[in-house]
């Protein structure tokens, strides 16, 4: 039996492979390409952060300010205060290397393009109820002197108005509360308390037990604001 003539291809089915050929070429060049601008780098994050470090290895006042201006964020928007625990810095107004490296990486953020397009993620955080006490709780430290247990009175207003002053009714009555208390300070128990009880007692302050565990500073704005109330 003679042997089978292989068919030889016609000029369409010729380039036709040709172009599949070549296809297959540029797709193997163009691969790690979309992959290497995919893909976070430790590097780029690295350049990224000295941009506004300088040749120190932290971000200080004059560099944060330069950052957010690039992110397009005010520096007292609440957003700042959740990136900052997303890097877990420990001083307000400053970002170590580690803190940046740690956090960016997670964030899988190694510019200011991609730190932008996710701005609403970080937003997106403050929606989550566990994750928001853990940013409250958080925030408390953050503010705070390192040297004092306490957070002086201004700063905490600053920082409650921060976290609950668009989502707390009562918070307008009870800042004009502290303005015109006796307190100078606010410590951790009185801050972890204000949070449950923005979150647990009613605006008319009808389910609120005086001779429940509150802290006497609640005490005295539940007594001073009834007192408002019937004048």
């Amino acid at each position: 039996m003679p042997p089978r003539k292989k068919r030889r291809p016609s000029t369409g089915e010729d380039m036709s492979a040709k172009k599949s050929r070549q296809d297959s070429v540029f797709r193997k060049h163009d691969t790690p390409q979309i992959r290497e601008e995919e893909t976070f780098s430790s590097k780029r994050c690295l350049e990224w952060f000295y941009e506004y470090a300088g040749c120190d290895d932290v971000v200080g006042p004059e560099g944060m300010e330069k950052f957010c201006e690039d992110i397009g964020v005010e520096p007292e928007n609440v957003v700042m205060l959740v990136l900052a625990w997303k890097l877990d810095a420990q001083s307000m107004g400053y970002f170590t290397l580690q803190e940046w490296l740690r956090g960016m990486g997670s964030l899988q953020c190694d510019s200011t393009e991609r730190l932008r397009n996710s701005l609403d993620y970080l937003r997106s955080v403050l929606n989550d109820g566990t994750s928001f006490k853990l940013i409250y709780r958080y925030a408390f430290d953050f503010a705070r002197e390192k040297d004092q247990r306490s957070l002086d009175l201004n700063t905490a207003k600053c920082m409650l108005g921060l976290l609950l002053g668009k989502t707390w009714p009562l918070f307008p009555v009870f800042n004009q509360f502290l303005e015109q208390s006796k307190y100078k300070v606010i410590n951790k128990d009185q801050w972890c308390n204000v949070l449950e009880f923005s979150r647990t007692i009613n605006l008319d302050l009808s389910n609120y037990d005086e001779d429940g565990a509150w802290p006497v500073l609640l005490d005295e704005f539940v007594e001073w604001y009834k007192e408002r109330q019937m004048s």
